[in-house]
């Protein structure tokens, strides 16, 4: 008898898009091995108790998560400890380049660190996400170059969300994928 694959909760919180992106290919690439995937908003959470891991997902303002992100892991931290969790945060930190740039994208911020060292993670990983220069401040653009930041647009590494994923997998003993998703 084959042994059952794990049924695994990909729940995300986005702001401009980038989040939700990244959480379907991770969705995708789990499906994609055999697991059981739901994908789903934070606001329209699955049942954490249907499942035998989380990938929990979030934008990053302001130095921190989501305010809606924040309040669903401590509305479930009982069963986010129950199972193994996996966290990811989107940012513009870690496309930061030169000196400055690296240690600031090396650094969690001090709230995403607590709300991580809330539900131990099995991972956690920070991706770059979409930093458009419209709508942007002169004073935001300029703190953004003066740290390190190269250039606009979709700044996300996608080997980086891949091998990620992969560590998820082997983690949860998954089999090579049947199909390779493609990332948007």
């Amino acid at each position: 008898m084959e042994p059952q694959l794990p049924r695994i909760a990909v729940i995300y919180a986005t702001a401009q898009g980038s989040t939700c992106e990244i959480a379907e290919f991770i969705a995708e690439s789990l499906r994609a091995r055999g697991a059981t995937v739901e994908l789903a908003d934070v606001e329209h959470a699955p049942d954490l108790t249907r499942f035998d891991a989380v990938v929990l997902g979030s934008a990053v303002h302001d130095m921190a998560l989501l305010p809606n992100v924040d309040g669903y892991v401590h509305h479930h931290i009982e069963e986010l400890n129950a199972v193994p969790v996996w966290l990811f945060s989107v940012g513009a930190g870690p496309a930061l380049r030169g000196p400055i740039g690296r240690r600031i994208a090396a650094h969690v911020p001090k709230k995403i660190a607590a709300l991580r060292d809330t539900i131990h993670p099995v991972g956690y990983a920070a991706f770059a996400g979409h930093y458009e220069r419209v709508g942007v401040s002169l004073a935001a653009r300029t703190l953004y170059r003066l740290m390190g930041g190269g250039r606009y647009g979709d700044l996300r590494d996608w080997h980086a969300i891949i091998g990620w994923t992969t560590s998820i997998a082997r983690t949860l003993r998954l089999p090579q994928p049947l199909s390779t998703p493609t990332h948007p």
